[in-house]
């Protein structure tokens, strides 16, 4: 039996950038995702990791709305590894499709634009 599980929580680095690949939405999206460690010396320290997600269909489209850098969010997928040729030779790439995004967060306060409904 095989299984290609992944779940993350972290925040977004940058905004997603949503594109349409056909008639399918597709939304590219990078969390950075914090790993506790101790030093040698016993000191707690975090070493921050980043991983590529894309999304699909209406969950893209969600998630470039409602997403912005530095917005935490939960992501359940699966890993996704790629090969392709480039000038400078053979590249690879690992990146998580995303099944489900849960945003995570409180909804912010509006914005001077939104203006303030009294």
């Amino acid at each position: 039996m095989n299984v290609n599980r992944v779940v993350l929580v972290g925040n977004l680095t940058r905004a997603p950038e949503l594109k349409q690949a056909g008639n399918t939405a597709v939304c590219k999206m990078r969390v950075a995702v914090n790993t506790r460690f101790k030093d040698a010396d016993g000191v707690w320290g975090d070493k921050p990791n980043f991983f590529d997600v894309t999304a699909f269909g209406k969950q893209a489209e969600s998630c470039a709305e409602f997403l912005r850098k530095g917005k935490p969010c939960a992501i359940d997928g699966r890993l996704e590894w790629r090969e392709w040729e480039s000038e400078g030779g053979k590249r690879q790439s690992v990146e998580i499709i995303a099944d489900n995004v849960q945003f995570l967060g409180g909804k912010e306060a509006p914005t001077v634009d939104e203006g303030i409904p009294f």
